[in-house]
């Protein structure tokens, strides 16, 4: 039986469109000229057995079906357009732009070929440093590592075992309360709230070893190559940074946040030979100092994972429409025009709250429709 959560969204969705309350809710890039940006991860053929976050996921079937209803009312360009677009005031008629995050090998696989097929034009945001590296992500490691640990009668006290090593003791609460159900999604978002990124990449090393983690036995969870990275720049795919070893910008001091975003804009350009204008927040975490340093950077325009601005530098803060598998999908299952119209809209916002804290109390969320 579908959740409770999906039935809700997709009855609400439906009563819309039946009502024709859409016309009363216009989409924000229709009712105030904002472009329309939407954010994925993974791409893969089949979602069935695969092991990674969920929430990363797209078949290729939904990701088509996606593109097609955007199509269909928006009109696609690339990240500089749309950029060039938002410094003017923008040209009449509704924007899209697609974009990718961490630069997995099955974007190229599985999203380059039909982006090309369907003349849509995209970007890629990568990890520099992890470009040709046969090694996992980080947050990938630790979700294998922790869902293999959870499932053993053990799990829970080997974790707070490690993470009394790292002087987490109390553990941050919602770590233990949801390890005990095996919520392991929720367990990862507090462990990276809660650790510098060397603190989480030291423990998802030494939970791998815990759990008996072999990470050869993911091929799928693999970076681009730098081979793969031009072929997709010179076929016309934006390359932007996704920083240079995926750190949450918030956690860090100052310095280590200059050289992710300096050092991976300075390889990829000089990998490419060609400017580096476009970054995104990894996990969307930004506050005013991180948006700063984004500026000092270089960086011609910055894409967030929710609605919050920063008036100060709003093409530092553009706002992305994250999409998944199941993001669309009604109870049933099938692909819903109506949800997604909803998904476009806003309209499940109040529901789905950002979770950041962006550290500003004055930034403003884009104003709705």
């Amino acid at each position: 039986m579908p959740p409770l959560r999906s039935l809700a969204k997709t009855a609400a969705a439906e009563l819309m469109a039946r009502s024709g309350a859409f016309r009363l809710w216009r989409p924000r890039s229709e009712a105030e000229g904002a472009p329309l940006v939407l954010g994925y991860h993974r791409v893969v053929e089949d979602t069935t057995g695969d092991g990674s976050i969920p929430a990363m996921l797209v078949t290729t079937a939904m990701l088509e079906r996606q593109l097609e209803w955007v199509g269909r009312h928006y009109r696609y360009v690339s990240l500089d357009e749309l950029s060039r677009s938002l410094l003017s005031g923008g040209p009449p008629g509704p924007l899209a732009a697609v974009t990718f995050d961490d630069g997995y090998a099955d974007v190229y696989h599985h999203a380059f070929p039909l982006l090309r097929r369907m003349g849509v034009p995209a970007a890629v945001f990568v990890v520099s440093d992890l470009v040709g590296r046969a090694r996992l992500q980080t947050h990938d490691r630790l979700f294998l590592a922790i869902a293999r640990l959870l499932a053993r009668a053990d799990g829970g006290e080997c974790l707070l075992w490690r993470l009394s090593g790292l002087g987490l003791l109390p553990p941050p609460p919602e770590v233990m309360s949801r390890a005990a159900s095996a919520d392991v999604v929720t367990v990862l978002r507090a462990l990276r709230l809660a650790l510098t990124t060397s603190a989480l990449e030291s423990l998802s090393v030494t939970l791998a070893g815990d759990a008996g983690l072999d990470e050869e036995a993911f091929p799928e969870l693999l970076p681009l190559t730098w081979e793969q990275v031009l072929e997709m720049a010179e076929a016309g795919i934006t390359i932007g940074s996704h920083a240079r070893t995926h750190a949450l910008l918030t956690q860090e001091g100052s310095e280590r946040v200059r050289d992710e975003l300096r050092s991976s804009r300075e390889a990829l350009e000089s990998r490419l030979g060609r400017p580096v204008r476009h970054f995104a927040y990894p996990d969307g975490r930004f506050d005013a100092r991180v948006v700063d340093e984004v500026a000092a950077a270089g960086y011609g325009a910055a894409y967030t994972t929710c609605h919050h601005r920063d008036p100060r530098h709003p093409l530092l803060t553009v706002p992305r429409r994250l999409l998944w598998e199941n993001s669309c999908r009604d109870g049933s299952g099938r692909f819903s025009a109506a949800v997604m119209a909803c998904q476009v809209g806003g309209m499940f916002d109040l529901l789905d709250r950002c979770r950041q804290d962006h550290g500003q109390p004055d930034l403003p969320r884009a104003r709705r429709a």
